[in-house]
């Protein structure tokens, strides 16, 4: 036998349908279940090559990191183990890409990095990415994922809520396009800020959006629907504007940006 037939095949378990599902092929589907369809995570770096034109990224911001301003703690750790895991030095990846020939200015957020909570360098982030966007003329993408505000920056974290929307504010002002993605799961001030302030928004299928994360809902003691706070409800509800398969996405930025042109 050959040593490849000799090794066994990897496999990875749904998060949501608990179908196993052969590695390669799950890569293949852009780490979407074959069974149930349910979008599992990206890194920002997996999203950013899915979404633009290929070697058109020039990052911008990159040596912005958070620091332990209130000494909470075990926070340092968090973020040295989190920089180590996923190489970047905060939770958002930004700058500059070509989307189907469109010069775009694009922010992408990564859950591996403490949930993808929204420290001040996120509002820092997004907030010099839409002054680049603006300042160039260029549409905007951001594509949210996050688990909140972070709890270890307190007070520091919940002003990105106000500095972010004043920036899109700004942004909108001068009629300049903004795209707004959504994707699983997108909690707390990102979705009460930056996140609901695009021209268009867009969620992934299944994605779960809203204010209060599932622990705060949990401590209501209510029944609510099956779907509460996911990206199809919100569509029927008017939170959102359309659901979009990953597969399909990058060609419905391409679309609306030329729409926008």
């Amino acid at each position: 036998m050959t040593k490849e037939m000799d090794e066994p095949i990897k496999t990875v378990v749904c998060r949501n349908c608990n179908a196993a599902i052969d590695e390669e092929t799950f890569v293949t589907h852009l780490k979407v279940c074959d069974s149930c369809g349910h979008h599992h995570y990206l890194t920002a770096h997996e999203r950013l090559e899915l979404l633009i034109d290929a070697g058109s990224f020039e990052e911008h911001d990159a040596d912005l990191y958070s620091i332990d301003s209130l000494e909470f703690p075990e926070y340092p750790q968090k973020l040295a183990r989190d920089i180590a895991k996923t190489g970047l030095r905060s939770e958002m990846l930004s700058g500059i890409a070509n989307i189907g020939g469109h010069p775009t200015a694009i922010a992408i957020g990564d859950v591996r990095f403490i949930g993808g909570t929204c420290g001040s360098v996120i509002g820092e982030k997004v907030t010099r990415c839409i002054e680049r966007a603006l300042e160039n003329r260029v549409p905007l993408v951001l594509v949210s994922v996050s688990g909140g505000m972070r709890m270890q920056e307190g007070t520091l974290a919940l002003m990105q809520m106000a500095k972010t929307a004043a920036a899109c504010a700004a942004y909108a002002k001068e009629g300049v396009f903004y795209i707004s993605v959504v994707t699983d799961p997108t909690f707390g001030g990102a979705t009460a800020s930056y996140t609901s302030l695009g021209d268009v928004i867009i969620a992934e299928p299944g994605a779960r959006i809203g204010f209060a994360g599932p622990l705060a809902v949990a401590s209501l003691r209510e029944e609510l629907p099956e779907d509460f706070q996911k990206a199809e409800s919100l569509l029927a509800h008017g939170f959102i504007d359309a659901i979009v398969h990953r597969a399909e996405m990058r060609r419905m930025l391409m679309e609306l940006l030329e729409f926008a042109r």
